[in-house]
Order: C-alpha cells, then sequence, then structure tokens
C-alpha cells in the first residue's frame, strides 16, 4: 500500500482476516517471513514503531471504572503525549462525546464505546490506522457517525486497513479493496476498477472459487 491508502479487506470467517491486523499491529508474530510498515521491517521487541499505529478491534481496550476522559488520558500517558489537554477534547468533539467526558466507559452505550475506541486508537495521531469490523453491532446512528470519523481519515496522511463484512461501507470508503480467502488475498484491485452494484456476485465467486 502507499501511504494514505485506504484497503478494506472482504472475506468469510476464518480467512485470516483479523490474523492479518494482528501481525501489522504486532499483537501477533509470523512463523515466516516479515512484517513491514512504512517501509521498515518490524522489530518486535521494540516499542517505538508501535506509536505509528492506531487499532480499533473488537475488544475496545477501554477501562470500564474510568470515565471517558480518563480512558484517554490513561492512553496518551502511555504514549507520552504532552498537549493532552488539547487531544482529548479534539478527539472527543471528533467522535461526538464531548458531552459523556465525564461518564463511565461501561455506562455507555455499544456505540458510544465504539467512537471512544476509535478516539483512542487516532489519539496519538498515527500514520497507520487497523480497524477490525468497526460497524458490528452499531445502529444507524452510530454507523452514521463511524462513517464521518473514517471518511476523514481519507486525507491522504494516514494508510488505513479496514476488515469489515460490510459491503456497501466498505466499499463506499475504499481506495483499494481485497477478498482474503483461505489466508491470503483471492482478489485485489482499486476501488474504481470495481462495479459496486454487481461486487457481491464477484465476492461470491471468488470465495467459492468460481472467479
Amino acid at each position: 500500500l502507499e501511504a494514505g491508502e485506504f484497503l478494506t479487506v472482504f472475506g468469510p470467517n476464518g480467512a485470516g482476516k483479523s490474523s492479518l491486523l494482528g501481525l501489522l499491529a504486532g499483537a501477533l508474530r509470523p512463523t515466516r517471513g516479515e512484517v513491514f510498515v512504512n517501509g521498515t521491517r518490524l522489530d518486535f521487541g521494540a516499542v517505538d514503531w508501535r506509536r505509528q499505529i492506531g487499532v480499533l478491534s473488537h475488544q475496545g481496550f477501554l477501562y470500564s471504572q474510568l470515565t471517558a476522559e480518563e480512558n484517554l488520558q490513561f492512553y496518551g500517558r502511555l504514549y507520552g503525549l504532552d498537549d493532552l489537554g488539547r487531544r482529548i477534547p479534539e478527539r472527543l468533539a471528533h467522535v461526538g462525546l464531548v458531552d459523556r467526558a465525564h461518564s463511565l466507559a461501561g455506562q455507555l452505550s455499544h456505540g458510544m464505546r465504539q467512537r471512544l475506541a476509535l478516539a483512542r486508537a487516532l489519539l496519538h495521531d498515527p500514520d497507520v490506522v487497523l480497524l477490525d469490523e468497526p460497524y458490528t453491532g452499531l445502529d444507524p446512528s452510530a454507523a452514521a457517525v463511524l462513517r464521518g470519523v473514517l471518511t476523514e481519515l481519507k486525507d491522504g496522511r494516514r494508510t488505513v486497513v479496514m476488515v469489515t463484512h460490510n459491503l456497501s461501507e466498505g466499499l463506499a470508503l475504499a481506495s483499494r479493496v481485497a477478498i482474503q480467502v483461505r489466508g491470503r488475498f483471492a482478489w485485489q484491485g482499486s476501488a474504481d476498477q470495481i462495479d459496486a452494484p454487481n461486487f457481491e456476485r464477484l465476492y461470491h465467486q471468488v470465495v467459492e472459487g468460481r472467479a
């Protein structure tokens, strides 16, 4: 991927999509081969490169007994950020949670927790953003807010890799698209090559090995 591209990865359950993100995030180590991010081979024993990456996964990595603001303060200190008084209000406003800054994370709705987790993932201005099924369990209102934030990520600065089963949302955001089957990209191309109305048929053909 070139810097600034937005890759959406589709694929059936068990295709290895979450494992791919885990490798890129450093949560998993390859049994063979190497992982490169920003053109640099990852040293899994080092920590500096992790500041270049923001991750939104199923877990959310939020502490339920901390407020939304306290969660971001905690992660900001881990990243060694010294301007949290500016960053935290900006990130909460970005995801529409300014009025819930002092609410416990455990008392927020699923959609609000997902947005807070996205604010956490973007707090340190990462170069690479990894998104694992960000739309799962969101109602239409929460999905619309998330869509707006993800659209803003297409600013030419950040490289984004998103795994999703949501074909319409995934296609709308992507500059590149891949279909992963049994651990490999069985099909990939640029978004402008895709006939969106017929993509679902192409997807099933690729997954079933008929494309």
